[in-house]
């Protein structure tokens, strides 16, 4: 015969109470997440809390896309986009790696990929919202490791999507990866606290989508406070390795931990910088001004026939592989 607890006091009330009315989804609380965005004052900077803003993507609200026709822009130009990595880091098919040029338009926390040359009065077709990429708590890196072609940089997503994108020169790409990375920290809401289970396999926390209600002060407080956790868990994580003699799976959800930490390190560390550098100014300033962007001494003028030229490399079978899978294996080191 079963034996029954007692309960006392609030925990019986709690019981009788959850017995009687069970717990319900909050359905209309996440509508009403959809139609109401949250309020800030500085509503053209960030972009993303115009009365108008609608979301592209899927029925989460914190992973939608946040489009807002009234967002400002803080950068345009031709591009060539390459996808390299699906959601969770999943390798894209073969078929769809190719690239493809498009005009890009950082509005707001989204990066627009057009295929005409941007004009304000003109709304946005399906296909380019499609094609949009949303940078909150993306990071934007020169791809170092790939030397196909001049100019490239890599974007990782939130959901670790990752996007190569030649650049018509080195200052564009540099200028591009400044505002990708100014947006995504002045703008990124402080993430979630990842899923807990009953199982020790890793999990990502939740990043969503919505802009931060923070002060710019608060905000690079915050960004310090992840950066020193997220330091101090990856010196842990990385003092006790798994044994040799363990499940390879085991091994594997260790060098996928390694990953993510190393990555969230450097992405805190640039958001940081960046914030400490004047965040808000940075994305204000003009391209051509001396406040605080690198000047172009080059600017390209923005007309199809200065599309990224590509460098002409003969083309085997290395170039239709990968230049490096974003989540590493078991046989592969993790850096």
């Amino acid at each position: 015969m079963e034996k029954k607890v007692p309960i006392y006091g609030n925990g019986l009330a709690l019981y009788n109470s959850i017995k009687n009315e069970k717990l319900e989804w909050a359905a209309d609380d996440v509508d009403a997440m959809k139609k109401s965005p949250s309020d800030n004052g500085d509503d053209k900077l960030n972009g993303t809390q115009s009365k108008n803003v609608n979301r592209i993507g899927t029925n989460n609200p914190f992973l939608e896309i946040p489009h807002d026709p009234n967002a400002a822009v803080y950068k345009t130009g031709f591009l060539a986009r390459k996808i390299h990595a699906d959601m969770d880091g999943k390798k894209t098919p073969r078929g769809k790696r190719g690239w493809k040029t498009f005009y890009a338009v950082l509005k707001g926390t989204v990066l627009y990929l057009q295929k005409d040359e941007y004009k304000p009065e003109k709304a946005l077709s399906e296909d380019d919202l499609k094609n949009a990429v949303s940078v909150h708590h993306a990071l934007a890196l020169k791809a170092t490791d790939y030397e196909k072609r001049p100019n490239v940089l890599k974007l990782k997503t939130a959901d670790w999507r990752v996007f190569l994108f030649q650049a018509q020169s080195t200052e564009e790409m540099e200028l591009w990866i400044t505002k990708i990375n100014c947006v995504a920290a002045v703008f990124s809401a402080p993430p979630f606290p990842a899923a807990i289970g009953s199982q020790k396999k890793f999990s990502r926390p939740l990043l969503p989508a919505t802009t931060t209600k923070l002060t710019k002060e608060e905000q690079l407080k915050s960004h310090e406070t992840k950066l020193k956790q997220i330091s101090t868990e990856l010196a842990e994580h990385r003092s006790y390795p798994p044994d040799k003699k363990v499940k390879s799976k085991e091994v594997d959800e260790y060098k996928m931990k390694d990953h993510y930490l190393e990555f969230e390190k450097t992405r805190y560390e640039v958001y940081v910088k960046l914030l400490k550098e004047g965040g808000k100014e940075l994305l204000s300033a003009n391209e051509n001004d001396n406040s605080g962007l690198k000047k172009s001494h080059s600017s390209p003028s923005l007309t199809q026939d200065s599309s990224p030229s590509s460098a002409k490399v003969k083309r085997n079978v290395s170039e239709r592989k990968d230049y490096r899978p974003e989540t590493p294996s078991i046989k592969q080191k993790v850096t």
